[in-house]
């Protein structure tokens, strides 16, 4: 998890890839919209590992969250 980093400084405190602005919603939105790994790597020049980590720095977040069903 070392790839994610959360600065003040930058983007306003989003999660990022450390050393860039590429913020892991960014990364996420991209996915979900239909991009491939590889163009996201090509469109924000970041590696295949960074958009791995943005997956799972998400994923272990989603794991602590509470969901209620709505009925």
């Amino acid at each position: 998890m070392g790839r994610i980093v959360i600065d003040p400084k930058v983007r306003h405190g989003k999660p990022v890839i450390k050393g860039t602005r590429v913020s892991v919603d960014v990364i996420l939105g991209s996915l979900a919209g239909g991009m491939s790994i590889d163009e996201v790597t090509e469109e924000y020049g970041i590696t295949r590992d960074d958009v791995l980590a943005a997956i799972e720095y998400a994923a272990k977040l989603i794991a602590m969250e509470e969901i209620e069903e709505y009925a």
